[in-house]
């Protein structure tokens, strides 16, 4: 069969990529190995860029209805829940200014509610390949051994993903030296409706509220932490070394059995685009959950890929740059506080305290975080936020605000 666009993977970013070209009318097949999605713990919170993006696909207004929570900050703690760094989403300059969090069934349920009525569906197909004519990208090749062309392929197929392999597409994935824990705290004691990254001498615990009473809890550990069971005790120790987590102690007793581990990798490829294929998402890109960026540079992507309306050249030029902006946005967050080395424990909570005390870097680092462009810290500002020197503007929010 002939389309306009195939839509390879219905995750976040193929379900966005198919709101954004389903929007423009193109007809578009939106493939998907999978019968049903899997309850997995990623891509809960959206910044208030990826909301103004959502707001225009409908997603926004029925991720509401279905009781997304609307956090007022991100907040970066001591272990026993003590302030150090609070990014104010509320004095953001936009209708949308706060985070919306819900869990990712959920999410993917929004959007496919949000398809365009050019969009086709199709469940439990997997996709085998690309069909080529030379160095153009003219389709994919089924399992069952039929074609679909199209004039444009979208890959949206994950981190490991099979067609920017096949495409020749390198990448490099640079591991973290931790993994994180996710843990769904059901009928749990409620929760300030925030955002909140736990310092403490063993990493990072991050947790936010989820609609119906849930919690969502991450937990930074050892590779080899959590082989060979003895989880009772693990999270003993995690209460015990992050007192702030003491009301949660039961649920998470109760639902340790319930835990996925993930490991943790960053990357951007070299190139997001072929003629005739377009990569979104994370095949195309990874950075570290801790700032929130992962499901909304999907979103991203798949607007501006919309935006430059088959000029794959331009998109790649376009979200490369920005998506740069965005991985070392993340991994100097995830660093001040994953880091657990002499080094990066001292400048990781010196960064934090200092940041946190100065209206303006606070401001910038957040707006960066939000999605609403990108604004990069210079040298000197990185001396002032380690406090190796005064910074006179520190009670001024920044010119371009």
């Amino acid at each position: 069969m002939r389309t306009d666009v195939v839509v390879c993977g219905a995750g976040v970013g193929g379900l966005a990529a198919a709101c954004a070209l389903g929007g423009l009318g193109r007809n578009v097949v939106l493939l998907d190995k999978l019968d049903a999605p899997k309850p997995v713990a990623k891509g809960e919170v959206f910044q208030p860029g990826a909301l103004r993006i959502l707001r225009d696909w409908g997603v926004a207004e029925r991720l509401e209805a279905a009781g997304a929570l609307r956090l007022g900050e991100l907040v970066a703690r001591t272990a026993s829940g003590a302030p150090q760094m609070a990014l104010d989403y509320g004095t953001l300059p936009v209708p949308d200014s706060w985070l919306l969090a819900h869990d990712y069934p959920a999410i993917l349920a929004a959007f496919t509610a949000s398809l365009p009525s050019t969009v086709d569906v199709r469940r439990g197909v997997r996709v085998d390949g690309l069909v080529r004519d030379g160095d153009r990208v003219r389709g994919v090749r089924l399992a069952d051994g039929s074609t679909i062309e199209a004039a444009l392929v979208v890959a949206a197929d994950g981190i490991s993903s099979r067609l920017r392999k096949e495409a020749g597409i390198p990448v490099e994935r640079v591991e973290y030296p931790h993994r994180l824990v996710a843990l769904e705290l059901f009928e749990a004691p409620a929760v300030e409706p925030d955002f909140s990254a736990y310092v403490t001498e063993r990493g990072l615990r991050l947790r936010y509220p989820l609609p119906g009473g849930r919690v969502r809890l991450y937990a930074q550990i050892r590779p080899e932490e959590l082989r060979g069971g003895a989880t009772a005790d693990w999270g003993a120790r995690l209460v015990a070394d992050t007192p702030a987590l003491a009301p949660l102690a039961e649920s998470i007793e109760a639902n340790l059995h319930r835990r996925q581990v993930l490991p943790v990798s960053r990357f951007l490829a070299p190139k997001l685009s072929l003629p005739g294929l377009a990569l979104v998402g994370e095949s195309g890109h990874a950075v570290h959950p801790m700032a929130a960026q992962g499901m909304n540079s999907a979103i991203a992507d798949a607007h501006c890929l919309a935006e430059v309306d088959g000029d794959l050249a331009e998109y790649d030029r376009l979200r490369r740059a920005d998506l740069a902006q965005i991985g070392r946005t993340s991994h100097n967050a995830a660093r001040m506080i994953t880091d657990l080395s002499w080094a990066g424990r001292t400048i990781g909570r010196r960064a934090l305290r200092h940041t946190g005390a100065n209206d303006r870097l606070r401001y910038t680092v957040m707006h960066n975080m939000s999605g609403l462009g990108a604004h990069p810290l210079t040298p000197l500002d990185r001396l002032h936020q380690i406090g190796v020197l005064p910074d006179p503007r520190a009670r001024r929010l920044p010119a371009w605000a």
